[in-house]
């Protein structure tokens, strides 16, 4: 069953009955003035910090999961009847009430019609600014006059600390107020406290913020929620709209809320429009935003803009496959979940609250970079920095990093005991990609402070990373896991050992030694040979279980991952990252990847580990919390999908790797989505395996390092457009099948147009190349060579 469509000339997902298995989301706005919306004009608004600039109100996993929101009412003045702009919140019977949603990259647009009237509301933030739009327009398609109340309602916090608006009542309710004035609902929090704008978490500091609807007869307001709503009331029978008027209440304490009425009167066959601005500052920018944005010319001329600006950074690269799955997903959706969850990590969505991830999540941001870096290099770059500058001097890194409270050479260093083994280590997976991608090799020898004291170059950071786990190492000399590797639920003791750590200290090894190959460093190439020649005959001798690879090696000397084991036999990470550091030889590879392929494959991807955990204690495993099949206990964990499609990649098994791809790719599941239940535009953190009593049900969407991990791998490595130091790698791995594909990429600002065929049904291994008709030897293309403009065509076989 599906639920919707792509429409891949407008760059939207179109849903198409609003009773979705869930709220479906998208995201508005930037870290400047971010929002979510639903399907059903739920969400939240917040400025900055979903945590520390939370000003709409939203209720984790209450019932409906996205209410309040932003809602539009309508109402009938002469016969009573109201409904909402969107199908919920009222909710009118579905054999009726006809509505679609249109979410494309920063806006939404929901269009209903209910009993001779429709309407068409949309909401977007424009760029660079710290206000939302809400336009609804309401037309009469019908023969006779209609009267008709439209009210708008959200609901504001209290305070703008999430946790103190949601839990600390006691106080919240008893510091924020909201006025009428000159046609704006002005809202504060604390207003008899000074601003602190270079302290933006302190939550002792007035904050303003403010709402304002023009279009029709503005007939009345309402700032107290209760005043709108009734005591014993909800969302989807407001007092003041069943009764027909707002009764201008200001906000004086408890609870507030932005409520405004406009009353219209249509002829037939004609529209009205009726406009809402939401923003952040006090009245007088209320009031110059007014006279500069609110009217619908200026709405449509932003809206106009914005799209402009996220088709510009899709358009970084377009593709024409065989597969129109992959084609929604590449062109636009892949790429747009990408770019989301590189600008707010895991800090907002219906799931992620911001509380316990505010800000940069280290491991999670580093990863990030590889999905967008194509897009947006110069916003990478900066936040690469950023983030090196949270590597304290030892190698390891600060958790999280707050934008906002960062101090790099100032921050307290993270304790021996709370470090995590991976957080610096993706940095060979990131830096490299971004030099190739820019060309910009003399960023690695631009000088960035580390958190704590000193500073070093960036070269000198990614040393510093290896040399962090080459120090801290078992028994067995193995990298230490630490307080955790990629996977939080691994707890080994300090000393146990992580052999997926293991892998990725060997990738970096190699990393740095092509590196300093290429920038003259040769003391540093002969360290890292040395120390992999060292890692590599311990991996010989500890990691292989014969079949496969290992897990772990706890504290205690238990190894997990073995064909002894009864729970967590196989483990994906560790087959992945052996193929991909180059540690696993062909007999390894091929053995591997067929134990994943016996225990963990199925129909909607490739569990983490099988069987799942219920004796192992705890202490070691806390895997064993979650129900079998879910997250870290035999789910199928998304994040790990990419790694089983680049290892097959790896031996050049495109078939295997494209069905693995479109396991988990969600455009391929659109017309499961009651199965799915979540969004089928964008990737999820996990999704229910076999052992699960769900399985093929999906949580967690939008924001997971799935969406950088595909999209880097479906352009770089399915498609094998590629970029290197000294040009564009052409090295498609794909299904025998295809015919070919066609790419439009832009390159360091060049526009390349490339074409690759496959008459010969192989999926990899470029045959010839030739560039404007003229031949080039091998697959890889100087960048000298490379001018706006020109045709490329590779031919497989």
């Amino acid at each position: 069953m599906n639920y919707g469509t792509f429409d891949d000339a407008a760059r939207e997902y179109v849903i198409t009955r609003p009773d979705t298995p869930r709220a479906w989301s998208n995201y508005l706005g930037s870290r400047r003035y971010g929002a979510i919306i639903t399907n059903h004009a739920g969400g939240y608004s917040f400025t900055r910090s979903p945590a520390e600039g939370r000003f709409l109100r939203h209720r984790y996993n209450a019932v409906p999961m996205d209410l309040p929101g932003r809602q539009f009412y309508l109402r009938d003045r002469d016969s009573g009847d109201f409904w909402s702009a969107a199908w919920q919140p009222v909710g009118k019977p579905l054999d009726e009430f006809k509505s679609t949603t249109r979410f494309g990259p920063g806006y939404a647009v929901i269009e209903s019609a209910w009993r001779g009237i429709t309407s068409e509301a949309t909401y977007f933030v424009p760029l660079d600014q710290d206000f939302e739009y809400w336009r609804l327009r309401v037309t009469n398609p019908g023969s006779a006059t209609r009267k008709l109340s439209v009210f708008s309602y959200c609901e504001f916090t209290t305070e703008w600390n999430l946790i103190q608006d949601t839990l600390n009542l006691q106080y919240a309710q008893y510091i924020s107020d909201a006025v009428w004035r000159d046609g704006i609902i002005l809202a504060s929090s604390c207003k008899r406290l000074p601003e602190d704008p270079q302290n933006f978490a302190n939550h002792d500091q007035s904050r303003w913020w403010w709402m304002t609807q023009l279009g029709g007869t503005i007939a009345g307001f309402d700032c107290e929620r209760e005043k709108f709503l009734g005591v014993y009331r909800s969302y989807d029978r407001p007092e003041a709209v069943e009764r027909g008027a707002c009764g201008n209440h200001e906000h004086f304490s408890d609870n507030g809320c932005g409520a405004i009425q406009s009353d219209l009167e249509l002829a037939p066959g004609e529209s009205a429009d009726v406009l809402v601005l939401l923003g952040i500052g006090q009245g007088p920018k209320a009031k110059s935003v007014r006279a500069k944005f609110g009217h619908v010319a200026a709405c449509e001329r932003e809206l106009a803009k914005l799209k402009q600006h996220w088709h510009a950074l899709l358009d970084t690269m377009q593709v024409k496959t065989p597969d129109a799955d992959f084609d929604h997903m590449t062109n636009v959706w892949g790429a747009y979940n990408a770019l989301m969850t590189f600008e707010w990590s895991r800090s907002c969505s219906l799931v992620y609250t911001g509380d316990q991830r505010d800000g940069f999540g280290f491991r999670d941001t580093v990863q990030d970079f590889l999905g967008v870096t194509g897009m947006m290099p110069d916003a990478v770059r900066e936040r690469m920095v950023l983030m090196l500058s949270g590597q304290d001097s030892t190698g390891g890194a600060q958790p999280e990093i707050r934008p906002w409270s960062h101090a790099p050479g100032k921050m307290k260093p993270t304790p021996p005991h709370h470090y995590r083994s991976d957080d610096c280590l993706w940095f060979f997976n990131s830096v490299p990609a971004y030099v190739a991608e820019t060309g910009d090799v003399e960023f690695y020898n631009e000088v960035v402070p580390y958190a704590d004291k000193g500073k070093d170059t960036v070269f000198g950071h990614l040393r510093r990373a290896l040399e962090f786990n080459l120090t801290r190492t078992g028994r067995n000399g193995l990298p230490c896991g630490l307080l955790a590797d990629w996977n939080d639920c691994l707890k080994l003791g300090y000393k146990g050992e992580s052999v997926f750590v293991t892998f990725q200290v060997r990738y970096g090894l190699q990393v740095l030694a092509d590196l300093a190959a290429k920038l003259g460093k040769p003391k540093d190439q002969k360290w890292a040979l040395a120390e992999l020649a060292k890692l590599d005959k311990k991996i010989a001798k500890v990691c292989w279980d014969g079949g496969w690879f290992i897990w772990a090696i706890a504290e205690d000397g238990t190894v997990f991952g073995t064909k002894k084991a009864k729970e967590g036999k196989v483990y994906l990470n560790t087959q992945c990252w052996a193929i991909l550091s180059g540690a696993a030889t062909p007999e390894q590879t091929d053995k591997a990847l067929a134990a994943v392929k016996k225990h963990l494959s199925s129909e909607y991807g490739v569990a983490l580990c099988n069987p799942p955990f219920a004796k192992t204690p705890v202490k070691v495993m806390r895997a064993v919390l979650f129900n079998p099949g879910n997250k870290e206990n035999g789910g199928i964990f998304s994040h790990t999908q990419s790694w089983v499609v680049l290892a097959e990649i790896a031996r050049g098994n495109g078939d295997e790797a494209y069905r693995y791809y479109r396991a988990f790719m969600p455009a391929a599941q659109n017309d499961q989505a009651e199965i799915r239940e979540i969004e089928p535009y964008v990737h999820c953190q996990s999704t229910h395996a076999p052992a699960s009593k769900k399985y093929g049900r999906s949580r967690v969407p939008w924001l997971s390092g799935t969406a950088s991990w595909s999209h880097f791998t479906a352009t770089q490595h399915i498609l094998g457009i590629r970029p290197e130091i000294e040009g564009l790698r052409i090295d498609p791995c794909i299904p025998k099948s295809w015919p070919g594909f066609s790419v439009k990429r832009v390159f360091r600002g060049k526009t390349l147009h490339i074409e690759v065929k496959n008459p010969r049904g192989v999926s990899r291994g470029v045959k010839s190349l030739t560039l404007n008709g003229t031949p080039i030897a091998g697959n890889l293309l100087p960048a000298k060579l490379l001018k706006n403009g020109v045709t490329i065509v590779a031919e497989l076989g």
